[in-house]
Protein backbone atom coordinates (compact mmCIF):
# COMPACT_ATOMS: atom_id res chain seq x y z
CA UNK A 1 0.00 0.00 0.00
CA UNK A 2 1.20 3.25 -0.52
CA UNK A 3 2.63 5.61 1.84
CA UNK A 4 1.01 8.91 2.60
CA UNK A 5 3.04 11.68 2.07
CA UNK A 6 3.09 13.80 5.21
CA UNK A 7 0.03 13.66 8.13
CA UNK A 8 -2.60 12.18 6.18
CA UNK A 9 -4.29 9.17 6.99
CA UNK A 10 -4.29 5.65 5.41
CA UNK A 11 -7.06 4.68 3.04
CA UNK A 12 -9.80 3.05 5.86
CA UNK A 13 -10.08 0.37 3.00
CA UNK A 14 -8.06 -1.55 0.53
CA UNK A 15 -7.89 -0.66 -3.06
CA UNK A 16 -10.01 -1.28 -5.33
CA UNK A 17 -9.42 -4.53 -7.32
CA UNK A 18 -7.88 -3.87 -10.88
CA UNK A 19 -9.10 -5.24 -14.07
CA UNK A 20 -8.57 -9.26 -13.57
CA UNK A 21 -6.07 -8.86 -16.96
CA UNK A 22 -3.42 -7.90 -14.72
CA UNK A 23 -3.63 -11.46 -12.98
CA UNK A 24 -3.55 -13.12 -16.33
CA UNK A 25 -1.35 -16.41 -15.99
CA UNK A 26 -0.77 -17.02 -19.73
CA UNK A 27 -0.75 -13.50 -21.42
CA UNK A 28 0.17 -10.06 -19.72
CA UNK A 29 -1.85 -7.43 -21.32
CA UNK A 30 -0.72 -4.30 -22.36
CA UNK A 31 -0.60 -1.41 -19.20
CA UNK A 32 -3.95 0.85 -20.42
CA UNK A 33 -2.91 4.37 -19.63
CA UNK A 34 -5.48 7.72 -19.92
CA UNK A 35 -3.96 10.93 -20.06
CA UNK A 36 -6.32 13.98 -19.77
CA UNK A 37 -5.22 16.96 -21.13
CA UNK A 38 -3.04 15.26 -22.63
CA UNK A 39 -3.00 17.30 -25.80
CA UNK A 40 -1.43 20.02 -24.15
CA UNK A 41 1.68 21.22 -23.59
CA UNK A 42 3.38 18.92 -20.55
CA UNK A 43 0.57 16.37 -21.24
CA UNK A 44 1.73 15.72 -24.66
CA UNK A 45 5.75 15.27 -23.28
CA UNK A 46 4.13 13.15 -21.35
CA UNK A 47 2.44 11.03 -24.02
CA UNK A 48 5.78 10.82 -26.07
CA UNK A 49 7.67 9.64 -23.17
CA UNK A 50 4.80 6.67 -22.37
CA UNK A 51 4.57 5.64 -25.93
CA UNK A 52 8.14 4.63 -25.75
CA UNK A 53 7.09 1.98 -23.60
CA UNK A 54 5.73 -1.11 -26.43
CA UNK A 55 4.20 -2.30 -23.00
CA UNK A 56 1.95 0.97 -22.68
CA UNK A 57 -1.48 1.62 -24.59
CA UNK A 58 -2.18 5.37 -24.29
CA UNK A 59 -5.69 6.76 -24.57
CA UNK A 60 -5.57 11.03 -24.46
CA UNK A 61 -8.62 12.44 -23.46
CA UNK A 62 -8.73 16.83 -24.54
CA UNK A 63 -11.07 19.09 -25.39
CA UNK A 64 -8.38 21.14 -26.93
CA UNK A 65 -9.14 24.25 -25.25
CA UNK A 66 -5.24 25.43 -24.91
CA UNK A 67 -4.19 21.61 -26.57
CA UNK A 68 -4.05 20.89 -29.95
CA UNK A 69 -4.07 17.90 -32.25
CA UNK A 70 -0.40 18.74 -33.76
CA UNK A 71 1.12 18.17 -29.92
CA UNK A 72 0.40 14.53 -31.28
CA UNK A 73 0.39 13.76 -34.40
CA UNK A 74 2.63 11.29 -34.78
CA UNK A 75 0.96 9.41 -32.57
CA UNK A 76 -2.52 9.06 -34.38
CA UNK A 77 -2.87 6.06 -36.69
CA UNK A 78 -0.92 4.11 -34.12
CA UNK A 79 -2.04 0.95 -32.96
CA UNK A 80 -1.14 2.20 -29.12
CA UNK A 81 -2.36 5.04 -29.06
CA UNK A 82 -6.19 6.47 -29.63
CA UNK A 83 -7.17 10.13 -28.92
CA UNK A 84 -10.89 11.05 -28.01
CA UNK A 85 -12.24 14.88 -27.78
CA UNK A 86 -13.76 14.70 -24.34
CA UNK A 87 -14.11 17.55 -21.82
CA UNK A 88 -13.70 15.45 -18.53
CA UNK A 89 -16.70 17.78 -16.86
CA UNK A 90 -18.78 15.09 -18.68
CA UNK A 91 -18.48 11.30 -17.17
CA UNK A 92 -15.50 9.01 -19.43
CA UNK A 93 -15.98 5.27 -19.42
CA UNK A 94 -13.10 3.63 -20.73
CA UNK A 95 -10.99 0.92 -19.31
CA UNK A 96 -7.56 1.23 -18.05
CA UNK A 97 -5.34 1.06 -15.26
CA UNK A 98 -3.82 4.45 -14.91
CA UNK A 99 -5.13 7.91 -15.09
CA UNK A 100 -2.62 10.50 -15.24
CA UNK A 101 -5.04 13.89 -15.01
CA UNK A 102 -3.45 16.69 -16.00
CA UNK A 103 -7.02 18.51 -18.00
CA UNK A 104 -7.21 21.94 -16.82
CA UNK A 105 -5.41 24.99 -18.45
CA UNK A 106 -2.89 26.33 -16.59
CA UNK A 107 -1.72 29.95 -17.88
CA UNK A 108 -3.57 32.62 -16.16
CA UNK A 109 -4.87 34.61 -19.65
CA UNK A 110 -6.62 30.94 -20.19
CA UNK A 111 -7.93 29.94 -16.80
CA UNK A 112 -9.59 33.23 -16.14
CA UNK A 113 -11.11 33.64 -19.43
CA UNK A 114 -14.01 31.51 -18.46
CA UNK A 115 -13.31 30.85 -14.66
CA UNK A 116 -16.76 29.59 -13.61
CA UNK A 117 -15.00 26.28 -16.58
CA UNK A 118 -12.02 26.80 -14.66
CA UNK A 119 -13.28 25.30 -11.39
CA UNK A 120 -15.28 23.34 -12.75
CA UNK A 121 -12.90 21.35 -14.52
CA UNK A 122 -11.08 21.58 -11.17
CA UNK A 123 -13.41 19.85 -9.48
CA UNK A 124 -16.04 18.13 -12.05
CA UNK A 125 -13.44 17.02 -13.61
CA UNK A 126 -11.58 15.54 -10.63
CA UNK A 127 -14.53 13.79 -9.04
CA UNK A 128 -15.17 12.18 -13.04
CA UNK A 129 -11.73 10.81 -12.50
CA UNK A 130 -11.83 9.74 -9.25
CA UNK A 131 -14.89 8.00 -10.22
CA UNK A 132 -13.74 6.28 -13.24
CA UNK A 133 -10.39 5.25 -11.06
CA UNK A 134 -13.45 3.63 -8.21
CA UNK A 135 -15.05 2.04 -11.09
CA UNK A 136 -12.30 -0.12 -12.90
CA UNK A 137 -9.62 0.29 -10.04
CA UNK A 138 -7.29 2.80 -11.74
CA UNK A 139 -4.17 4.60 -9.89
CA UNK A 140 -4.21 8.58 -10.23
CA UNK A 141 -2.26 11.18 -10.62
CA UNK A 142 -2.88 14.89 -10.33
CA UNK A 143 -0.73 17.77 -11.46
CA UNK A 144 -1.76 20.12 -8.64
CA UNK A 145 0.15 22.81 -8.91
CA UNK A 146 2.25 25.38 -6.83
CA UNK A 147 -0.49 27.74 -6.80
CA UNK A 148 -2.33 25.80 -3.90
CA UNK A 149 0.64 27.83 -1.88
CA UNK A 150 -0.86 31.03 -3.05
CA UNK A 151 1.06 34.25 -2.33
CA UNK A 152 3.93 32.12 0.49
CA UNK A 153 4.41 33.58 3.52
CA UNK A 154 7.38 30.49 3.80
CA UNK A 155 10.12 30.40 1.19
CA UNK A 156 11.28 28.30 -0.17
CA UNK A 157 7.60 26.31 -0.24
CA UNK A 158 7.21 23.00 1.23
CA UNK A 159 4.68 20.30 0.90
CA UNK A 160 3.77 20.83 4.64
CA UNK A 161 3.11 24.26 3.70
CA UNK A 162 -1.01 25.15 3.93
CA UNK A 163 -0.25 28.13 1.83
CA UNK A 164 -1.74 31.88 1.66
CA UNK A 165 -4.88 32.17 -0.77
CA UNK A 166 -7.17 34.27 -1.61
CA UNK A 167 -10.47 32.51 -1.81
CA UNK A 168 -12.19 35.28 -3.48
CA UNK A 169 -9.34 37.02 -6.47
CA UNK A 170 -9.42 36.71 -9.95
CA UNK A 171 -6.90 33.89 -9.86
CA UNK A 172 -8.93 31.78 -7.33
CA UNK A 173 -10.67 29.41 -9.53
CA UNK A 174 -7.81 28.12 -10.64
CA UNK A 175 -6.05 27.90 -7.16
CA UNK A 176 -8.69 27.15 -4.96
CA UNK A 177 -9.86 24.43 -7.83
CA UNK A 178 -6.89 22.77 -6.99
CA UNK A 179 -7.06 22.62 -3.82
CA UNK A 180 -10.25 21.09 -3.73
CA UNK A 181 -9.19 18.84 -6.46
CA UNK A 182 -6.54 17.84 -3.66
CA UNK A 183 -9.23 17.06 -1.23
CA UNK A 184 -11.12 15.12 -3.30
CA UNK A 185 -8.51 13.09 -4.22
CA UNK A 186 -7.55 12.15 -0.61
CA UNK A 187 -11.50 11.66 0.46
CA UNK A 188 -11.27 9.43 -2.03
CA UNK A 189 -8.23 7.73 -0.91
CA UNK A 190 -9.32 7.73 2.56
CA UNK A 191 -13.20 6.69 1.93
CA UNK A 192 -12.85 4.15 -1.14
CA UNK A 193 -8.72 3.32 -0.83
CA UNK A 194 -8.39 4.80 -4.43
CA UNK A 195 -4.47 4.65 -5.46
CA UNK A 196 -3.94 8.38 -5.40
CA UNK A 197 -0.45 10.44 -6.54
CA UNK A 198 -0.41 14.01 -6.34
CA UNK A 199 2.03 16.38 -7.58
CA UNK A 200 2.36 19.85 -7.26
CA UNK A 201 4.59 21.30 -10.39
CA UNK A 202 6.25 24.27 -10.26
CA UNK A 203 7.06 26.67 -13.59
CA UNK A 204 7.60 24.67 -16.38
CA UNK A 205 8.82 25.49 -20.13
CA UNK A 206 10.02 23.58 -23.28
CA UNK A 207 9.03 23.02 -26.86
CA UNK A 208 5.17 23.24 -27.49
CA UNK A 209 4.28 25.38 -25.03
CA UNK A 210 1.60 28.03 -26.08
CA UNK A 211 3.44 31.25 -27.73
CA UNK A 212 1.07 33.19 -26.41
CA UNK A 213 -0.12 32.03 -23.00
CA UNK A 214 1.29 35.21 -20.72
CA UNK A 215 3.58 33.63 -18.82
CA UNK A 216 7.38 34.88 -18.60
CA UNK A 217 9.95 32.52 -20.28
CA UNK A 218 7.37 32.10 -23.91
CA UNK A 219 6.48 35.50 -23.84
CA UNK A 220 10.42 36.64 -23.70
CA UNK A 221 11.26 34.22 -26.52
CA UNK A 222 7.87 35.20 -28.44
CA UNK A 223 8.96 38.95 -28.09
CA UNK A 224 12.38 38.73 -28.95
CA UNK A 225 11.80 36.80 -31.74
CA UNK A 226 9.14 39.55 -33.21
CA UNK A 227 11.17 42.45 -32.08
CA UNK A 228 8.62 43.51 -29.08
CA UNK A 229 9.74 45.40 -26.17
CA UNK A 230 10.54 42.76 -23.24
CA UNK A 231 7.27 43.21 -20.91
CA UNK A 232 7.97 42.82 -17.34
CA UNK A 233 5.19 43.03 -14.42
CA UNK A 234 5.43 46.19 -11.98
CA UNK A 235 7.25 45.49 -9.60
CA UNK A 236 9.91 43.21 -11.62
CA UNK A 237 11.07 41.69 -7.99
CA UNK A 238 8.83 38.28 -8.34
CA UNK A 239 10.86 35.64 -8.12
CA UNK A 240 9.97 32.41 -10.24
CA UNK A 241 11.75 28.54 -10.85
CA UNK A 242 11.36 26.80 -13.97
CA UNK A 243 11.77 23.24 -14.75
CA UNK A 244 12.15 21.80 -18.36
CA UNK A 245 9.24 19.91 -19.12
CA UNK A 246 11.35 16.17 -19.91
CA UNK A 247 12.43 16.48 -16.16
CA UNK A 248 8.68 17.57 -15.29
CA UNK A 249 7.82 14.15 -17.28
CA UNK A 250 10.25 12.14 -15.60
CA UNK A 251 9.17 13.38 -12.23
CA UNK A 252 5.34 12.65 -12.80
CA UNK A 253 6.37 9.06 -13.87
CA UNK A 254 8.21 8.42 -10.63
CA UNK A 255 5.72 9.22 -8.85
CA UNK A 256 3.36 7.65 -10.70
CA UNK A 257 5.11 4.10 -10.19
CA UNK A 258 6.61 4.68 -6.56
CA UNK A 259 5.12 4.38 -3.20
CA UNK A 260 4.01 7.65 -1.77
CA UNK A 261 0.57 9.43 -2.69
CA UNK A 262 2.22 12.87 -2.17
CA UNK A 263 1.44 15.89 -2.03
CA UNK A 264 5.13 16.34 -3.94
CA UNK A 265 6.74 19.22 -5.45
CA UNK A 266 8.17 18.87 -9.01
CA UNK A 267 9.98 21.74 -10.13
CA UNK A 268 13.66 23.10 -10.48
CA UNK A 269 14.58 24.81 -7.10
CA UNK A 270 16.90 27.94 -9.10
CA UNK A 271 15.25 31.07 -8.99
CA UNK A 272 15.74 34.92 -9.89
CA UNK A 273 13.61 38.15 -10.24
CA UNK A 274 12.01 39.51 -12.80
CA UNK A 275 13.67 42.60 -12.67
CA UNK A 276 17.08 41.01 -12.53
CA UNK A 277 16.20 39.19 -15.57
CA UNK A 278 15.18 42.40 -17.75
CA UNK A 279 17.81 44.65 -16.16
CA UNK A 280 20.60 42.51 -17.61
CA UNK A 281 19.21 41.71 -20.97
CA UNK A 282 21.05 44.52 -22.28
CA UNK A 283 24.15 44.06 -20.35
CA UNK A 284 25.33 40.55 -20.78
CA UNK A 285 26.78 39.81 -24.17
CA UNK A 286 27.29 36.26 -23.79
CA UNK A 287 26.96 33.40 -21.74
CA UNK A 288 31.15 32.72 -21.74
CA UNK A 289 31.41 36.51 -20.63
CA UNK A 290 29.13 35.84 -17.81
CA UNK A 291 30.51 33.43 -15.79
CA UNK A 292 33.90 35.31 -16.26
CA UNK A 293 32.70 37.91 -15.12
CA UNK A 294 30.37 36.72 -12.40
CA UNK A 295 31.70 36.06 -8.17
CA UNK A 296 31.88 33.11 -6.40
CA UNK A 297 28.90 34.19 -4.32
CA UNK A 298 26.57 35.57 -7.28
CA UNK A 299 27.08 33.15 -9.19
CA UNK A 300 24.30 30.56 -8.28
CA UNK A 301 21.95 33.36 -7.87
CA UNK A 302 22.82 34.65 -11.04
CA UNK A 303 23.31 31.75 -13.37
CA UNK A 304 19.82 30.97 -14.09
CA UNK A 305 19.03 35.16 -14.96
CA UNK A 306 21.97 35.40 -17.21
CA UNK A 307 21.13 32.28 -19.19
CA UNK A 308 17.85 33.06 -19.18
CA UNK A 309 18.72 36.54 -20.78
CA UNK A 310 21.46 35.38 -22.80
CA UNK A 311 19.86 32.78 -24.14
CA UNK A 312 16.40 34.42 -25.13
CA UNK A 313 17.47 37.46 -26.08
CA UNK A 314 21.55 37.42 -27.05
CA UNK A 315 21.09 34.85 -29.28
CA UNK A 316 17.73 36.06 -30.29
CA UNK A 317 17.48 40.12 -30.41
CA UNK A 318 20.15 41.83 -28.42
CA UNK A 319 18.65 45.10 -29.52
CA UNK A 320 15.15 44.28 -27.81
CA UNK A 321 14.02 46.48 -25.30
CA UNK A 322 12.42 46.41 -22.03
CA UNK A 323 8.73 47.49 -21.04
CA UNK A 324 7.38 47.77 -17.22
CA UNK A 325 3.26 46.57 -17.29
CA UNK A 326 0.58 46.80 -14.40
CA UNK A 327 1.08 43.72 -12.49
CA UNK A 328 -1.83 40.89 -12.16
CA UNK A 329 -4.07 41.25 -8.54
CA UNK A 330 -2.72 38.61 -6.27
CA UNK A 331 0.27 37.43 -8.78
CA UNK A 332 3.27 35.71 -6.15
CA UNK A 333 5.77 37.54 -4.61
CA UNK A 334 7.80 34.35 -4.32
CA UNK A 335 8.09 30.78 -6.18
CA UNK A 336 10.79 28.52 -5.27
CA UNK A 337 9.84 24.65 -4.43
CA UNK A 338 11.69 22.89 -1.77
CA UNK A 339 12.33 19.65 -3.64
CA UNK A 340 13.86 17.40 -0.69
CA UNK A 341 10.75 14.52 -0.62
CA UNK A 342 11.33 14.34 -4.21
CA UNK A 343 14.83 13.88 -4.18
CA UNK A 344 14.77 11.47 -1.14
CA UNK A 345 11.15 9.53 -2.00
CA UNK A 346 11.70 9.65 -5.69
CA UNK A 347 15.27 10.07 -6.31
CA UNK A 348 14.17 12.80 -8.42
CA UNK A 349 15.50 16.37 -9.27
CA UNK A 350 16.14 18.47 -12.11
CA UNK A 351 18.95 17.44 -14.45
CA UNK A 352 18.17 19.70 -18.01
CA UNK A 353 19.73 23.64 -17.19
CA UNK A 354 17.87 26.68 -18.76
CA UNK A 355 21.74 27.09 -21.22
CA UNK A 356 20.68 23.42 -22.59
CA UNK A 357 16.74 23.63 -22.65
CA UNK A 358 15.90 26.83 -23.76
CA UNK A 359 17.60 26.60 -27.24
CA UNK A 360 15.16 23.98 -27.45
CA UNK A 361 12.14 26.04 -27.08
CA UNK A 362 13.92 28.91 -29.04
CA UNK A 363 13.67 26.62 -32.32
CA UNK A 364 10.19 25.40 -30.96
CA UNK A 365 8.62 28.99 -30.98
CA UNK A 366 10.91 29.86 -34.95
CA UNK A 367 9.62 27.34 -36.29
CA UNK A 368 5.63 27.69 -35.00
CA UNK A 369 6.26 31.41 -35.73
CA UNK A 370 8.25 31.30 -39.13
CA UNK A 371 10.63 33.32 -38.10
CA UNK A 372 14.72 31.97 -39.78
CA UNK A 373 17.63 32.25 -37.80
CA UNK A 374 20.01 34.73 -38.93
CA UNK A 375 23.45 33.35 -39.23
Amino acid sequence: MAQPNGDHNAAAKPPPTPSPLRFSKFFQSNMRILVTGGAGFIGSHLVDKLMENEKNEVIVADNYFTGSKDNLKKWIGHPRFELIRHDVTEPLLVEVDQIYHLACPASPIFYKYNPVKTIKTNVIGTLNMLGLAKRVGARILLTSTSEVYGDPLIHPQEESYWGNVNPIGVRSCYDEGKRVAETLMFDYHRQHGIEIRIARIFNTYGPRMNIDDGRVVSNFIAQALRNEPLTVQAPGTQTRSFCYVSDMVDGLMKLMNGENTGPINIGNPGEFTMIELAENVKEVSSIKSFYQSCSPNSFNRFVFINSLISLVVQLINPKVEIKMVENTPDDPRQRKPNITKARELLKWEPKIKLKDGLPLMEEDFRLRLGVPRNN
